[in-house]
């Protein structure tokens, strides 16, 4: 068990206990109690360039100074299913609520004084091919990519190519046992579908290019790294 633990790729990646406080989210997370949780995450997500391999190779994503809800709400839909990768399923089903809300109010604190915080307007605009079909992304995820209109909806600015690749490729994917996502609003970005047959609005080159732009803007999200042995 402690050796699955250590290569998963969670959605979340380790603070430093330094900088966490007593502060609570909307749902009653505790930061703190979040720091004593999140050790199972180190093996991934405190290693700066750690690469998960299965079932896809990618960089494991950064999600110091992600929004306390989305790592509730990504937790959850492991949980029931929603999100099929194996090892993350295996864990969000040992979380209860309270554990979720635990790590999701620990994870957005930690990184907060790390670098220089996302811009409030969009640093760059995206690929001229691309713009319009990208101006629901921005209406969801906000002008930099930074600013979820929902909170349980991801920052997206900055994070790592390969690994947003991945998770918008999952959208698209279906009948595989370790690889895909059914978010409804996330699947009709990128799927049309009618009389039972799909058509792709954007190809996987197309998403690498999304993919491509969205980490390169400047954002929150850091890899902060965080020994086991603390």
């Amino acid at each position: 068990m402690k050796k699955a633990l250590s290569m998963l790729p969670l959605v979340l990646a380790l603070a430093g206990m330094s900088t966490v406080s007593q502060a609570q989210d909307a749902k009653g997370g505790d930061a703190a109690k979040g720091a004593t949780k999140a050790a199972m995450c180190i093996g991934c997500h405190g290693l700066v360039g750690y690469q998960a391999t299965f079932p896809e190779v990618y960089k494991v994503p950064m999600i110091s100074g992600q929004g306390a809800k989305y790592i509730v709400s990504s937790l959850t839909a492991y949980q029931k299913g929603d999100r099929k990768h194996p090892t993350m399923r295996g864990i969000a089903a040992s979380l209860t609520e309270q554990d979720m809300a635990d790590l999701g109010a620990y994870y957005e604190q930690h990184g907060k004084g790390v670098g220089t915080a996302a811009p409030a307007t969009l640093a760059k605009p995206a690929p001229d091919a691309l713009k319009d079909r990208m101006a629901a992304c921005v209406a969801c995820h906000g002008a930099n990519f930074s600013a979820p209109i929902d909170p349980t909806y991801p920052k997206l600015a900055g994070q790592h190519p390969d690994f947003l690749f991945a998770a918008l490729k999952a959208y698209h994917t279906d009948g595989n046992a370790y690889v895909g996502r059914s978010n409804a609003t996330m699947r009709s970005q990128v799927v049309q579908e009618a009389d039972g047959k799909k058509k792709l609005t954007f190809s996987n080159a197309e998403l690498k290019q999304v993919a491509q732009y969205l980490s390169s803007l400047p954002g929150d999200l850091r890899v902060v790294p965080q020994s086991r042995f603390r």
